[in-house]
């Protein structure tokens, strides 16, 4: 373990986990125009759901192998580093691609690209906080990764309509992208690579305890089969503290997946009852993208409070308090199925609601998991955690769209309230959580 790890000062922290700021950039820029993109190319809101399956079915084959090998390399840049470069140059390729795209499956190809390079960068982060860090500083270190994905994501989320405002076109026939889309994209390929290229210069990686073993590790012969055998070995004896989490993970990411692929969609029809390639449904989609903004900025302020509310209340507690706010804030959208309509600023309660929960979503289950880890399978079991993140998304994509459609009178805001139960029963499974490094396995 990691227990002999030097104290890091807050700024060593910040650049630390700057890099995570320039991922959010370019994952907030996907989650807030993706459905918009779709709909202006043609596709229709029973379909969107399919066609975001990249992002998901990505991270479920890509994370655990990243976490596998990252966990065997050691070379110039360190162990994790590589893969922050690899990924991000590939996402700046996809990022620069995505609103060139003329026809759906142009986006949904430029989508596999930009999640696949997004999650090699992305994974080992995870995972580098746990190398780098003694055990009583990685909640900090967590909650800082919150700040620099909540303010990567505000600004983000909001760079449309900030484009907007100075200027560049909203109006763009059915079938091609708006300006303002466009540059926000360019604009985020830029910010993405040069906040992972600060994080690695400033970030020197330590060396494996062992060396000796560590080689002896490199040089043994890896073939396909050994790697599912060894990943299949560790999966099943995880640490029980993981496996509880696990059902935690999949009922609060069901819930954001089900609010990522339906808001947009949900307030074009139902707040501004707009049809794609109508001004109105630009206007709809440039206010559905500064709602996440809205709740991305809330989860930046309230990870300030993170920072400190680590240092007076276990993770545990912090995060089963966060779940129920998002809850109710999410669950409020679900009022609309008996009738209650909703203006354009009373969307930011619930997004406010949100935002403390998504805060608190990116810390502190990792916080609760890091103790319980092995340091020589930190990565890999990071990757695992993953499963328990995009099987639900994967669940959403495929089966939500028929019980929108023919349960919810095909109300995309409604589908979004339904979340909100689903918030309340992760909040409760938290409670089954050993929030404490002993926790044995079973």
């Amino acid at each position: 373990m990691n227990t002999e790890r030097p104290h890091k000062t807050f700024t060593q922290i910040m650049y630390m986990c700057l890099g995570f700021f320039g991922i959010q950039f370019g994952w907030a820029l996907q989650m807030g125009n993706m459905s918009a993109i779709y709909s202006r190319l043609g596709a229709r809101e029973d379909q969107i759901p399919l066609l975001w399956l990249a992002a998901p079915v990505t991270g479920l084959l890509v994370q655990p192998l990243v976490g596998y090998f990252s966990d065997r390399t050691w070379c110039r840049l360190g162990r994790r580093r590589p893969y922050f470069l690899g990924g991000a140059i590939f996402s700046v390729i996809a990022l620069i691609l995505m609103p060139q795209a003329s026809a759906v499956w142009m986006a949904v190809i430029a989508l596999w690209i930009l999640d696949t390079s997004v999650n090699v960068s992305m994974e080992p982060f995870r995972a580098f906080v746990g190398d780098i860090l003694p055990e009583d500083q990685r909640k900090t270190g967590y909650a800082m990764q919150s700040v620099m994905i909540g303010a990567g994501a505000v600004i983000a989320s909001f760079l449309p309509q900030i484009l907007t405002s100075l200027g560049v076109s909203t109006q763009a026939p059915l079938g091609h992208i708006p300006d303002t889309v466009k540059y926000s994209f360019y604009i985020g390929a830029v910010v993405l690579l040069a906040a992972i290229l600060a994080t690695i210069k400033t970030t020197p990686e330590y060396p494996p305890a062992d060396m000796e073993a560590f080689k002896k590790l490199q040089k043994q012969t890896v073939s396909f089969k050994k790697t599912l055998s060894e990943m299949w070995q560790a999966m099943i004896s995880m640490p029980s503290t993981m496996r509880r989490l696990a059902l935690v993970q999949f009922f609060t990411w069901a819930a954001f997946m089900v609010m990522w692929v339906y808001f947009t969609p949900g307030i074009a029809s139902g707040v501004f009852h707009a049809v794609p390639g109508t001004p109105e449904y630009e206007t709809a989609a440039n206010w559905g993208s500064s709602c996440f903004g809205i709740y991305n900025g809330v989860a930046f302020v309230f990870a300030f409070a993170l920072l400190w509310l680590t240092t007076k209340f276990s993770a545990k507690k912090i995060h089963i308090a966060c779940l129920t706010i998002g809850g109710i804030g999410l669950g409020s959208l679900g009022l609309t199925l008996f009738g209650l309509e909703f203006s354009k600023m009373g969307l930011v309660f619930p997004m406010v609601c949100i935002g403390i929960a998504w805060s608190s979503i990116l810390s502190m289950p990792y916080a609760m998991l890091s103790n319980a880890l092995p340091a020589e399978k930190m990565g890999f079991y990071m990757g695992v955690f993953n499963f328990f993140i995009v099987i639900p998304q994967i669940c959403v994509n495929l089966f939500f769209g028929p019980f929108m459609k023919h349960l919810l009178n095909g109300s995309a805001i409604a589908a979004v309230g339904v979340g909100g139960i689903s918030l309340f029963i992760a909040a409760a499974f938290t409670f089954w959580v050993q929030d404490r490094k002993t926790a044995v396995q079973e």
